[in-house]
């Protein structure tokens, strides 16, 4: 079912017509739309009883913002209502969790593999042990959701059409993913009709942010209401994200920003990796001077800058912790996939979200696959000291995760 909208259009004499659009989002956010002249506003008669009745039966609309946010905050203390006391309670009952079930969603008669289920629930009960558990102790883990800036929550996508949350970990399958949330959104529409092959999406227009609405987005949309729909949304719609094998990840963001030829990360990192790991005062000018004259960032130098606290500043989003992206202690998942079982997880995740009949994920190519031998390799040579440094920073995601601590490397 569509979100319900309505317009009036009011006729004053003298004027022109005034005409306002009230839209109403699926979780009770009202967006107004005032079109109107540049001519001063004329004075509003007094309504009618009959109008004065309507208006009243209709509060859930009112044109006032203040007005509005008003009604889903307690009186004196401001602080947000209970949604059984705001929403409707038709849209409540209609919909378990929360939403109201679109015509396109598909429904299953023939149980998921038990196998699977048990895999996402040994997955989430770790995840709650290890933010539960006193004794284990990292950066923000006992911070509440209300203490997370805005901008940390920018790995947060939001699908409203279908009740879906997605946050995506860069290097984890996360084009293929947006590409999802793309053609689920109906974001993106071409000649008047929305994309529905995902792979026909470019690259380029998957990172762009206005094929995507993210909960960062919404003190812009919603302003001082927007925590508490965030909060709405978290708990009703389906959240989900995909992880793998923390240092495994380190190797794959490595192979693509700085093996290959890549301009922003060379001007932005690999020359700095070169001046102050690799000796170089003076670096290639760009990556294909660099490329052509054999002086590129090493594996090694891409470690050293990561452990050393000289240069310590929030890392980039390609590298930075996956818990730091997606907040597991602070937000309660539904669904963990990772990329180590894609394909499994992809069709399991896209049956519970009920779409596998409206999208389908595209096949993983062999360059993102997770090879075991990738981390001896890798990480062959450097030493052991650093090597723990680098777990230490790491070793949240690996215990949240479920990823077992890479002892053959750590432990020479």
């Amino acid at each position: 079912m569509d979100a319900p909208w309505m317009f009036r259009t009011l006729h004053v004499p003298g004027f022109m017509s005034f005409l306002i659009i009230l839209y109403w989002d699926n979780v009770g956010a009202a967006n107004l739309n005032f079109l109107a002249p540049d001519s001063p506003m004329p004075r509003h008669r007094k309504p009618s009883p009959a109008k004065q009745k309507a208006q009243t039966s209709q509060s859930s609309h009112r044109s006032d913002n203040d007005a509005f946010i008003n009604q889903f905050l307690e009186p004196r203390t401001g602080e947000p209502k209970d949604p059984s006391a705001v929403y409707p309670r038709n849209l409540l009952e209609e919909a378990e969790d929360g939403y109201i079930p679109r015509q396109e969603w598909k429904v299953h008669h023939s149980p998921v593999a038990p196998e699977l289920l048990e895999r996402q629930e040994e997955r989430l009960q770790v995840i709650h042990e290890v933010c539960a558990n006193e004794s284990i102790w990292f950066p923000y883990k006992n911070r509440s959701f209300e203490d997370i800036p805005n901008e940390e929550l920018e790995n947060l996508l939001v699908d409203d059409r279908h009740g879906i949350i997605y946050c995506f970990v860069p290097k984890v399958a996360c084009t293929n993913w947006k590409r999802i949330m793309i053609v689920l959104t109906e974001s993106l529409v071409q000649n008047g009709v929305p994309q529905r092959d995902p792979m026909a999406i470019p690259t380029r227009l998957t990172y762009n942010p206005e094929f995507h609405l993210s909960l960062m987005k919404f003190p812009e949309r919603y302003g001082r209401f927007s925590r508490h729909l965030m909060k709405v949304k978290l708990r009703k719609y389906t959240k989900f994200l995909f992880v793998r094998d923390p240092f495994v990840r380190i190797i794959s963001v490595f192979r693509d920003k700085f093996v290959e030829a890549n301009d922003y990360y060379y001007n932005a990192y690999g020359k700095l990796l070169l001046h102050l790991y690799g000796n170089q005062p003076n670096p290639p000018k760009n990556v294909r001077e660099s490329i052509k004259m054999g002086i590129h960032p090493t594996f090694y130098q891409f470690i050293q800058f990561l452990i050393d606290t000289k240069t310590e500043r929030p890392f980039d989003g390609h590298w930075r912790q996956m818990h730091r992206l997606c907040h597991p202690c602070q937000i309660q998942y539904d669904f963990v996939g990772h990329l180590e079982t894609l394909d499994e997880d992809t069709k399991h995740l896209l049956r519970l979200l009920r779409v596998d009949n409206v999208v389908e994920f595209p096949k993983a190519g062999n360059r993102n696959v997770s090879k075991s031998s990738w981390v001896s390799d890798w990480f062959k040579g450097i030493p052991v000291d650093e090597l723990r440094k680098l777990y230490k920073l790491f070793e949240p995601d690996f215990r949240l995760f479920g990823y077992p601590r890479p002892d053959s490397i750590l432990d020479d």
